[in-house]
């Protein structure tokens, strides 16, 4: 059975860190390139990260970028976002998921992904 399981959400202060993971099973994680993304109630759902197989190409929504860190360790099929300086804004659930090549694409779409985890809540608040 294929699986991604989101992991690591809480409820933190503003200015706060988490760090999410997401377990893969059930088909070979390393040979794909691996997503985070969120979605806000009543927002549409948007890509937050992406990192190839090889480290070589990373992505990140402009939004995030100098607070958030992807990382992927092939030898135990998981993939981390380390989420520093977090803002009320990133309160939404994060979704891990399966790019169905290697690299990360130009244009990420949500209806391109192999697979999708479940979700992980993540709530910035005082």
């Amino acid at each position: 059975q294929v699986q991604l399981v989101e992991s690591g959400g809480g409820q933190v202060q503003p200015g706060g860190s988490l760090r999410l993971s997401c377990a893969a099973s059930g088909f070979a994680m390393r040979y794909y390139a691996m997503h985070w993304f969120r979605q806000a109630p009543g927002k549409e759902r948007e890509g937050v990260s992406c990192i190839s197989t090889s480290d070589l190409t990373r992505y990140y929504v402009d939004s995030v970028k100098g607070r958030f860190t992807i990382s992927r360790d092939n030898d135990k099929d998981t993939v981390h976002l380390q989420m520093d300086s977090l803002k009320p804004e990133d309160t939404a659930v994060y979704f891990c998921a399966t790019e169905k090549s290697a690299r990360c694409p130009l244009s990420i779409r949500t209806d391109k992904m192999r697979f999708w985890g479940q979700g992980a809540q993540v709530t910035v608040s005082s």
